[in-house]
């Protein structure tokens, strides 16, 4: 996210610590000040959102890894918080034969803005109409259309990125997947708030959208939380103690999938460009 180093956003998710645990890698791509004065990603930048900019340097920085690397290259996840959030949500759109699921925590909404204001803007209010429009001008520009399995983590107390955002992003994953809202109504499950010696954690709700018996986007709308990393390490700025456990909800998510070898021929994956449609079945504020 913005104004965050890699090595405080390494510790404040504690991914490390699950990376650990669970026996995968990490990579931690970190924006030059040069390049934005904040390090926030140019995610409103238009030359970005087509795929320019530093969308092309992430992913070659990933794929220099994995050629590094022991790394099942058919398991290779991307996600983020705020700018970060947005940023790993273009890099998944302009490459699904290498990302295998993608992760959004407080991130907005794609292709609604181009220029600081702009991106103000749909922080605080979201896209004026989300159609589909932005992201079929993007997949179509690519011979061959993947579809691209999606958790967003979003706070419901959250004023910088309001959850709006949250919603709108939902229905662009639902497009993208083509999960209409006609003949595919989510699975809601509700957590209720825990509280305990150690950590607590704050009620949420997931909405589960299925594709058949396939998971393909899962939304978490976490109350009490603001534009913060649930779960995370709060001595570390831009973090909650309080749960979920963002990085593990992620995480759980991500083993559900991965691209199978030779995905640009994979009948299973390859489909025809997605439908727009309207409808939301999320609240945002």
């Amino acid at each position: 996210g913005c104004e965050q180093l890699a090595t405080q956003f390494a510790q404040g998710t504690r991914t490390n610590s699950l990376a650990s645990k669970k026996g995968f890698a990490v990579l931690y791509p970190q924006q030059s000040s040069k390049a934005n004065s904040h390090r926030c990603w140019n995610w409103y930048d238009k030359a970005t959102q087509d795929g320019g900019g530093d969308v092309k340097m992430i992913a070659g920085i990933i794929q220099k890894v994995i050629q590094k690397y022991p790394i099942d290259q058919t398991r290779i996840y991307i996600g983020g918080m705020s700018a970060g959030a947005a940023m790993a949500n273009i890099i998944a759109l302009h490459y699904p034969q290498l990302i295998a699921a993608v992760g959004l925590h407080s991130g907005a909404v794609f292709g609604a803005a181009h220029s600081p204001l702009g991106a103000i803007f749909v922080m605080q209010r979201g896209a004026h109409n989300v159609d589909g429009r932005a992201l079929q001008d993007t997949i179509g520009k690519s011979e061959k259309f993947t579809r691209m399995p999606a958790i967003l983590i979003h706070g419901e107390r959250d004023y910088v990125v309001r959850s709006v955002n949250m919603a709108q992003a939902a229905q662009q994953f639902r497009i993208w997947n083509q999960l209409s809202r006609d003949s595919n109504e989510p699975v809601i499950s509700e957590h209720p708030r825990v509280t305990g010696k150690s950590r607590s954690q704050n009620a949420y709700k997931t909405y589960d959208y299925y594709d058949d018996k396939k998971l393909m986007v899962r939304v978490c709308e976490v109350s009490q939380l603001d534009h913060a990393w649930s779960g995370g390490d709060c001595s570390v700025r831009f973090n909650a103690c309080d749960g979920p456990d963002a990085s593990l909800l992620m995480w759980n998510f991500f083993v559900l999938h991965r691209r199978a070898v030779g995905i640009g021929t994979s009948r299973s994956t390859q489909r025809t460009a997605p439908v727009a449609f309207r409808e939301s079945g999320l609240s945002g504020n």
